[in-house]
């Protein structure tokens, strides 16, 4: 439930109810099943519009997915790419889940997450203040990597564009500087830039100096300086396959041809429409919604010659992936003590970046650890250097360090994945990322790499560019859009503004109003 009054509700574009009122019905292709894909074709199916989507995985959800593995003793078990975090500022991405869960009883909140660092020294969520500023505030009074020297040697004025944060503003102001280099403008304290900042851009899957610093600004606004939910989360009772799996599900009820292990292996646009390629053949489109990772759409467009000018097939090939990451997960004969936390941040711990104990919270895992006595433990790395397997040896040596108890822990079963899929946000490329209207009509783009200009990111990013590429295409249509809510387009405290320097209006997103 939100407690946030002042999100803002952005109306849905009007037109009419059902495609069912038009002379004709119009046929839409998604390309990927991830969340953006998910997202997109819901909103067009729910419009009347004849959907088929496409994912070239067997399973449904991208990285955010999930499927079902093996283990040693024959159990069969989901596994996934790693831990995700479904923070209540995710108002788009929840009115996705609520289509198949109404009342969000398939996730279920985590009390806290403590970030530790390498000299022991913990961090706390738990019981801040929800308003801003009050809550960081609060976050930094009670911190042990703060001290009041530290409070007094901030640069004030460089920490001011934190305070107004506005998209495209932000961008514009910070674009050009890396992570790391504004974290040194603003003097914060080494070990409170681990907890504080690494955690944010590490999330992106990428090391502070190849992150653009309007990215961490824009994060940090949309949960922490922005918005009211507070930084607490919740997560899925049971393994992410299932959430993705009901969407799907939830798809071919309302009519949508939902087809895995398909991959498009070209777009073709024609007088009135496109010819998407599969290797089954073409199918006609009126409309195509690219929903695909960076890799996926660089290849897509570099096989579809026809498909937008050179400019705009520039900017697509030019985008990059964040380095690789490691999600390492392991059934443990053992369990971990009791008073370890469902999840855990560290700083200054490479390469391990956090650590989640799924039993805590995930039923099957749960179950596996009730019968067997054991745990099941997660490790995650994110933006790792060098090869996969020194880094996963590395994983295990960490966890012993802050687990001691798993040291002499038998490893029953141990599957890991190994990726390198995620956009890179390198500072001064913003302006050249794809936006979500596309170069020829009809043809929209969605996904956590597509620029949107509203304060976004990670998996609500991919939800919220799901929902304007179908809103784009349903206005063509003439039929009525889906609402969309953000958190505040700009900083919460007037003074803090004013002293920022307030950023005129342009490019704040749609026109808005409060929820």
């Amino acid at each position: 439930m939100s407690r946030d009054r002042r999100r803002v509700r952005h109306p849905a574009p009007p037109g009419r109810l059902h495609a069912g009122a038009l002379a004709e019905r119009p046929r839409a292709v998604v390309v990927g099943g991830g969340i953006a894909g998910l997202t997109a074709a819901t909103a067009l199916a729910e419009r009347g519009i004849a959907v088929e989507l496409y994912e070239r995985a067997d399973h449904l959800g991208g990285r955010a997915g999930g499927w079902t593995a093996t283990l040693p003793g024959g159990e069969r078990v989901g596994m996934s790419r790693g831990f995700h975090a479904f923070f209540r500022q995710y108002y788009n991405l929840r009115a996705l889940l609520r289509r198949t869960d109404p009342d969000l009883g398939g996730l279920t909140a985590l009390p806290d997450y403590p970030l530790v660092d390498a000299a022991g020294r913990t961090d706390t969520f738990r019981d801040l203040p929800a308003v801003p500023p009050w809550n960081a505030l609060a976050f930094a009074l009670r911190s042990p990597t703060f001290t009041a020297r530290d409070l007094l040697r901030l640069n004030a004025r460089a920490a001011l564009p934190l305070m107004n944060v506005t998209v495209p503003g932000t961008y514009r102001r910070l674009d050009h500087l890396d992570a790391a280099a504004f974290l040194a403008r603003l003097r914060f304290p080494a070990a409170a830039r681990h907890l504080a900042f690494d955690v944010f851009s590490r999330s992106f899957f990428a090391p502070p100096d190849r992150l653009s610093a309007a990215e961490l600004a824009v994060m940090f606004h949309l949960y922490f300086l922005g918005s009211a939910e507070g930084l607490l989360f919740d997560v899925p009772r049971r393994p992410l396959g299932d959430l993705w799996a009901a969407a799907g599900r939830h798809l071919a009820d309302l009519g949508a041809d939902v087809r895995t292990g398909t991959p498009v292996e070209a777009v073709r646009p024609r007088p009135h429409g496109f010819t998407v390629q599969t290797r089954r053949g073409g199918r006609p489109a009126d409309a195509v919604v690219l929903a695909l990772d960076v890799p996926g759409l660089r290849d897509l467009v570099a096989a579809s010659p026809g498909l937008g000018d050179p400019e705009w097939r520039g900017r697509v090939a030019a985008q990059e992936t964040a380095p690789p990451y490691l999600v390492r997960r392991l059934w443990l004969d053992r369990p971990v003590a009791a008073d370890r936390p469902a999840f855990l941040a560290t700083g200054g711990l490479p390469p391990l970046d956090n650590v989640s104990v799924l039993d805590r919270y995930d039923e099957e895992a749960a179950a596996w650890a009730r019968v067997t006595g054991g745990s099941v433990v997660e490790l995650h790395a994110y933006a790792v250097p060098g090869a996969r397997g020194p880094a996963s040896a590395r994983l295990l040596r960490r966890l012993h360090e802050v687990y001691p108890e798993t040291e002499g822990a038998r490893i029953v079963a141990d599957l890991s994945e190994w990726r390198r899929d995620c956009p890179l946000f390198a500072p001064g490329t913003f302006a050249r990322r794809p936006a979500v209207d596309g170069p020829v009509p009809g043809l929209v783009l969605a996904g956590d790499g597509v620029r949107v200009d509203l304060p976004v990111a990670l998996m609500e990013r991919a939800a919220t560019t799901g929902w304007h590429a179908a809103n784009l295409l349903l206005t063509r249509w003439g039929l009525a859009g889906h609402p969309l809510t953000t958190v505040p387009l700009r900083g919460r405290v007037a003074v803090l503004r004013r002293l920022a320097g307030l950023v005129p209006a342009d490019g704040q997103g749609p026109s808005a109003r409060r929820a």
